[in-house]
């Protein structure tokens, strides 16, 4: 899965799976904090989805709007389209859209991160087990230990080591974090997983 155009099956993959979790939740469910600070699963599910309803005139214009702060539009437009029906959020994951659409400057790599990240934002709270092939998240995972993407997260790998305990991936060296691998890249992200569920110092 080296080739960037390869990851497109992938990406429609994750984004179907989800569609699939969540169409049968509950109202409680989708109101259950997700791992994103102040975002129930329905802000998680809004956000990832914009492309699914805005075009990208659109999208700029409410860009323009904050004055191209994208973290203000991002929570604006999660904390409105989250009131949406839940058919329509569950819909816009299914979305053609959804399945063909790559971030700015991302790629397929980066459309893959996105909603595998964001996917496990929902899942983990929620309780459900990784739904992502190994070769899926091993993909994630490598692209978040190089070149320090997950230093845009506010944390550190640097000499570290890193073990998944579901597949076989390690990364650096140094004292060791072992978990799930679903976990292991959620924190990297920055994100705060149960407690008890990873073993060794924390990032």
């Amino acid at each position: 899965m080296n080739d960037d155009a390869g990851l497109q099956p992938a990406v429609a993959a994750e984004f179907v799976a989800l569609a699939g979790l969540l169409e049968s939740a509950t109202e409680a469910q989708w109101d259950t904090p997700s791992l994103c600070a102040g975002w129930r699963v329905r802000e998680v599910i809004a956000h990832m989805t914009m492309a699914a309803r805005y075009s990208e005139e659109e999208f700029m214009a409410e860009l323009r709007r904050y004055e191209f702060d994208f973290g203000r539009l991002s929570d604006e437009v999660a904390a409105r389209d989250a009131d949406l029906p839940t058919s329509e959020l569950v819909a816009c994951l299914r979305s053609e859209v959804m399945r063909h659409w790559t971030p700015p400057g991302g790629g397929w790599h980066g459309a893959l991160n996105h909603v595998v990240i964001h996917g496990l934002d929902v899942t983990v709270p929620l309780g459900v087990p990784r739904r992502s092939p190994d070769a899926t998240i091993r993909v994630v995972l490598d692209d978040l230990t190089a070149g320090g993407v997950q230093a845009r997260f506010g944390t550190s790998i640097e000499g570290r080591s890193l073990q998944a305990t579901d597949l076989d991936w390690s990364y650096g060296s140094g004292p060791a974090l072992r978990g799930p691998a679903e976990l292991l890249a959620v924190v990297m992200c920055g994100r705060n997983v149960p407690g008890g569920r990873l073993e060794g110092e924390p990032l």
